[in-house]
């Protein structure tokens, strides 16, 4: 129906480009200009970003003490006899590959877009993220299954000294390494260059400190081991002091592993919305399409899409069907600079057609139902 009618393609630029009325030289060309013609920042500089190397640097030093504190804790449960001690020896090797895995994908995240890879590689660091709550997961249930064949049969013994031992230096080593993952990195911006990273869950106004996706799974990760990491403590206190009750240990285990996999869910919950390209939870479509309708000369709007790369690099795409005496760029550069200004999208594309009256009626012009 629309295939005779003429349509005004235009992407997000800003500012137009003016043609010189004589060639320039070869040398001015290549001299950097203080405004883009079509872009909202200039071309970011190479490498991490100052939040980033901060979360490169979190990570290091999260990754050195644990992969530390983890073998003293496999030799401390090995002499204890303990599995509960062992089971937090097993988690602590599980942030080690969860933070070296976050390391790598923090590394990959710097490459530059290809023509295959479009938009970078920035979901490297979700994928890690995904990865390090799968490995949780996967531990955890073993070390589940190991507690109870120890409820089931009573032929083991416990040392209570060694593993009272081992467990107050565990929970001092996750104290420690959660100090580290939770310190507060520079300040980040929700803007274009919103490459950086925060929990969905919270507002521009309010970012928490955990400013990248692969700090905070690590930040997850230690929080169950700390919390684990008590109750090994209490169940070794009771040991010591009552070796009878040496079922405390397997006990410990399959109650406080099962806390540990209830902590991951936020984070599993927010990787899997951007990886089904879900709408940024903090971005809604209908105060997006009401932004875009205000725009003086706008009509009407469709193929609206609103999705996140990361947690913070939203991006949205829509069509605008404006009124024929209006003018395209002027609505074009207006329409874009409220996205950018009240939404903090990092990237819009919009295209400019005029509006027909059997857009109303055509299905690929409606809106989407509510999920």
């Amino acid at each position: 129906a629309f295939s005779k009618r003429p349509r005004l393609n235009h992407v997000a630029c800003l500012s137009l480009f003016t043609e010189p009325s004589e060639t320039l030289p070869e040398e001015s060309k290549s001299v950097e200009m203080p405004f883009h013609h079509c872009h909202r920042d200039p071309l970011p500089p190479p490498g991490l970003t100052p939040e980033r190397l901060h979360a490169r640097k979190q990570l290091y030093a999260a990754c050195a003490v644990c992969f530390v504190f983890m073998a003293g804790e496999v030799v401390g449960g090995y002499l204890a006899h303990s599995l509960a001690i062992m089971t937090d020896a097993a988690h602590l090797l599980a942030d080690v590959g969860s933070m070296m895995g976050s390391l790598f994908s923090l590394w990959l995240s710097t490459r530059p877009a290809t023509r295959t890879m479009t938009f970078g590689w920035h979901r490297s660091e979700t994928l890690g993220a995904l990865a390090s709550v799968v490995s949780l997961w996967m531990v955890t249930g073993i070390l589940l299954y190991l507690a109870f064949v120890r409820l089931l049969h009573s032929d083991y013994h416990i040392e209570g000294g060694a593993m009272l031992l081992t467990a107050s230096i565990a929970v001092c080593a996750n104290l420690l390494m959660a100090f580290v993952l939770h310190q507060a990195g520079p300040p980040h911006s929700h803007g274009s260059r919103g490459a950086e990273y925060a929990p969905l869950e919270e507002g521009p106004e309010e970012p928490l400190p955990l400013g990248n996706t692969s700090v905070r799974a690590a930040f997850v990760h230690v929080l169950g081991d700390l919390l684990q990491s008590f109750g090994v403590l209490a169940a070794s206190i009771l040991i010591y002091f009552k070796p009878q009750y040496k079922a405390a240990d397997p006990i410990s285990t399959f109650l406080f592993s099962i806390c540990a996999l209830g902590s991951t869910a936020p984070t599993l919950r927010d990787v899997l919305r951007i990886l089904m390209e879900g709408t940024p939870r903090n971005v809604g479509f209908e105060p997006v399409r009401d932004t875009l309708l205000s725009v003086p000369g706008v009509r009407a709007t469709h193929e609206l899409h609103l999705w996140a790369l990361t947690l913070t690099y939203h991006v949205a795409s829509a069509h605008l069907a404006i009124d024929s005496t209006a003018d395209p760029e002027a609505v074009l550069a207006e329409a874009s600079s409220r996205l950018y200004s009240r939404f903090g999208f990092s990237s819009c594309t919009l295209q400019v057609e005029q509006y027909q009256p059997e857009m109303a009626q055509c299905l690929r012009c409606q809106e989407p139902p509510q999920a």
